[in-house]
């Protein structure tokens, strides 16, 4: 190759190829690119094409006016000459489309924008499934704590069924068992009342003028007058015969009954009026045998218990004189009776 030193030119002037210079080699096409210029090769205005494409738009680029951009051809390249106005005359016509003054940026706004409401509405979409499967799962969670409350409640309720099942039967079996209790006291008690009467039906335990004892096998525990928390005046206001539940009372004296029932702390009560008007208490009875009407001496008018309010069975007698209380011990000795 030959290099021509252009009058002027530093070291490395211009350089004119010949068609030596300018054969490819080795049977690959080789294109020169001239210093200090633009290389308008068929490949760069592709590129030029596609960025101008690229930037405004496909739609857009068909919808603008034509911008002539002229190419030299390749001899002009290859050959010498004058790189000015000469070889833009010779240049192919190639058109590209033109932006409108002012409209430079909108492509790029536009899929700006467009991009951006694509990403919010990903995120929203995101979100909102985000949302509804925590909702879901918090909607779950109060489903399994309400059947496992619903669960536990109906547990408590038949543990507290089975348990109030428990204790109606122990009370069931005790209330029997005290029932069959009190009856073969009782049983016991006439056995034993009867053979204290002995042949005489019962004359063992009346006294002479026709008065009676108000009951048999006893023992007095409490006297008129004792003093004590127990009775809700501070004293006792009568006499207790502790004697087995089901133990015969019998009527002081000829009398009428003029009260019988239920009398609060007294339990079943039993009030007896003499011809004179004294009134005769018989309180705490397991069960009343006469409820109203006239009786004799020693006739059984109830049976010795443990209603109301007491420690044991016995049978509390009161004597009542114009409606204040006697001492009942006082009152049956007077009458004859060893008490």
């Amino acid at each position: 190759m030959e290099f021509q030193e252009t009058p002027g030119a530093g070291a490395w002037g211009e350089w004119n190829p010949t068609e030596d210079s300018a054969r490819p080699l080795r049977g690959k096409h080789r294109v020169l690119k001239p210093r200090g210029g633009l290389a308008r090769s068929s490949t760069v205005l592709g590129v030029g094409v596609i960025a101008a494409v690229g930037a405004g738009g496909i739609a857009t680029a068909q919808d603008r006016p034509q911008v002539a951009i002229s190419v030299p051809s390749l001899p002009d390249l290859l050959g010498g000459g004058d790189h000015g106005a000469g070889a833009a005359a010779q240049a192919d016509s190639v058109t590209v489309p033109r932006q409108a003054d002012g409209e430079q940026d909108a492509p790029t706004r536009s899929h700006g924008d467009a991009g951006e409401a694509l990403r919010h509405r990903i995120l929203q979409q995101a979100e909102s499934q985000q949302d509804a499967a925590e909702s879901q799962a918090r909607a779950e969670a109060e489903r399994v704590a309400r059947e496992s409350a619903a669960q536990e409640a109906r547990s408590k309720k038949e543990a507290a069924e089975q348990e109030a099942e428990a204790a109606r039967a122990a009370a069931e079996k005790a209330a029997a068992e005290k029932a069959a209790a009190d009856q073969a006291a009782t049983a016991q008690a006439e056995t034993k009342a009867a053979a204290d009467a002995g042949p005489g039906g019962g004359s063992s335990v009346k006294a002479s003028g026709g008065w009676s004892l108000p009951t048999s096998s006893y023992t007095l525990t409490s006297h008129y007058g004792d003093s004590g928390s127990m009775w809700s005046s501070g004293h006792h206001t009568g006499l207790d015969f502790a004697a087995p539940t089901g133990t015969p009372v019998k009527a002081v004296g000829g009398g009428t009954v003029v009260s019988a029932g239920w009398s609060g702390a007294y339990g079943y009560r039993i009030v007896l009026r003499l011809q004179d008007g004294t009134e005769i208490w018989y309180c705490h009875l397991s069960s009343m045998a006469v409820t109203s009407g006239a009786v004799g001496a020693g006739d059984t008018i109830g049976r010795v218990g443990a209603t109301g309010n007491v420690t044991g069975a016995h049978l509390h007698l009161e004597v009542r004189k114009g409606g204040s209380t006697v001492d009942p011990l006082s009152w049956l000795t007077a009458r004859g009776l060893d008490v």
